[in-house]
């Protein structure tokens, strides 16, 4: 079983990676280049010396940076795969059906584990924009992850009330412990681009963990048919 897990997620993984990543180049990579100009002061949004005219160009295709990118972005998504077939094959021996119809639904389960409800306490962010200690945020965003995932898991495979009553426990604590925030926001990025970054990281990402929890259930599905 180990073996056929491995080879679905790499099949899996690489085709969600290489779909994430063109869309993630095409949408999300020009608003953090953007953001950087801010950054780093080629840009100014506010005050006297606020920058005016026609934006730098920032489109531009580098080889390296773009390789880079997508290599990282595949590995990552094949390593998502890897959970996300190991998990689908304990629920098959529970007598779960997977097919690519509602591996659909574990691809959009798996992106409100990962992405949106996370995204509900530290939203994506720009780089330049105020936040705090990166090590107090990466704590929470894992632990937000791992119950939300849990619960997805007691939703979709419970039995009664008092299962999915600890599923709505689990997915609210760590938003009523609340995310890591400073204590004032302030930070070069304009709001309005700060804004445009997480709605299209967050729109990718859906679209990136549909196609794996479709392209999972059908690499999945067919190593059972050998």
């Amino acid at each position: 079983m180990f073996t056929r897990i491995v080879t679905s997620a790499l099949f899996a993984g690489f085709a969600a990676g290489l779909i994430a990543a063109l869309l993630q180049l095409y949408f999300v990579q020009p608003v953090l280049l953007h953001a950087e100009l801010y950054e780093s002061g080629a840009l100014v949004h506010f005050g006297a010396d606020a920058s005016h005219g026609k934006r730098p160009d920032i489109n531009g295709i580098n080889l390296v940076r773009d390789g880079l990118s997508i290599l990282f972005t595949a590995l990552v998504y094949t390593g998502y795969a890897l959970i996300v077939i190991a998990m689908m094959a304990a629920a098959q021996d529970r007598g779960a059906e997977i097919t690519p119809r509602n591996g659909l639904l574990w691809g959009v389960a798996g992106f409100f584990a990962v992405h949106f409800l996370p995204a509900f306490g530290l939203p994506p962010e720009l780089p330049g924009s105020a936040a705090a200690d990166v090590a107090l945020r990466q704590v929470w965003w894992f632990g937000t992850v791992a119950v939300s995932a849990l619960a997805m898991w007691l939703i979709a495979f419970g039995k009664n009330w008092s299962v999915w009553a600890i599923a709505v426990v689990l997915l609210l604590m760590p938003h009523i412990i609340g995310a890591p925030h400073p204590d004032t926001f302030t930070g070069p990025v304009p709001p309005e681009l700060a804004g445009i970054f997480a709605s299209r990281a967050l729109g990718v990402g859906l679209a990136a963990w549909v196609m794996l929890g479709l392209f999972c259930a059908y690499f999945w599905q067919r190593e059972n048919e050998i």
